[in-house]
């Protein structure tokens, strides 16, 4: 019995039989999504959400860089930052300054609540990360990110 069968997709039939294996892609999207899922309920149970983290360890990363440097690292666009700048100040964990060398950048800077925020966080991503790590070697996560490495080698040609 072949994988995909032995995971029982409807989408195949007598007709039409399935791959010998699950595909790459349907796996691997599979994974990404229950990874993620898990993630942002880790995050979620320290009170803050996915985009948040990614916020705030950009700011904390970059240091005085500007609302666009932040973005572009996050990968996100200017507004969809914005939206979450805003909500980080008014929830007093980021201040943003005028750049006195150029008045029409901000500069961006966490508060001693962001830092707190921020360091929590980082124990909650720390923790996952080793969560996700448990029962592999360092042979294993060598070829791990190998094997990433060339997947995304794959669809950036």
């Amino acid at each position: 019995m072949s994988i995909v069968r032995a995971v029982n997709l409807p989408c195949y039939s007598e007709a039409m039989p399935p791959p010998d294996h699950i595909p790459i892609g349907l796996d691997f999207t599979r994974t990404h999504k229950l990874v993620s899922q898990a993630f942002e309920a880790a995050l979620a149970e320290a009170g803050a959400t996915l985009p948040v983290w990614l916020t705030l360890l950009s700011i904390k990363s970059r240091t005085l860089a500007n609302q666009r440097e932040h973005a572009a690292a996050i990968g996100i666009q200017g507004p969809t930052l914005t939206h979450h700048l805003n909500a980080l100040e008014r929830q007093g964990l980021l201040v943003r300054r005028r750049d006195p060398a150029n008045r029409r950048v901000h500069q961006v800077e966490l508060t001693e609540a962001g830092e707190a925020m921020f360091l929590r966080l980082r124990a909650v991503a720390i923790a996952f990360d080793k969560r996700l790590r448990a029962g592999l070697s360092e042979e294993d996560l060598i070829k791990f990110g190998s094997l990433l490495a060339a997947l995304r080698a794959n669809v950036g040609q």
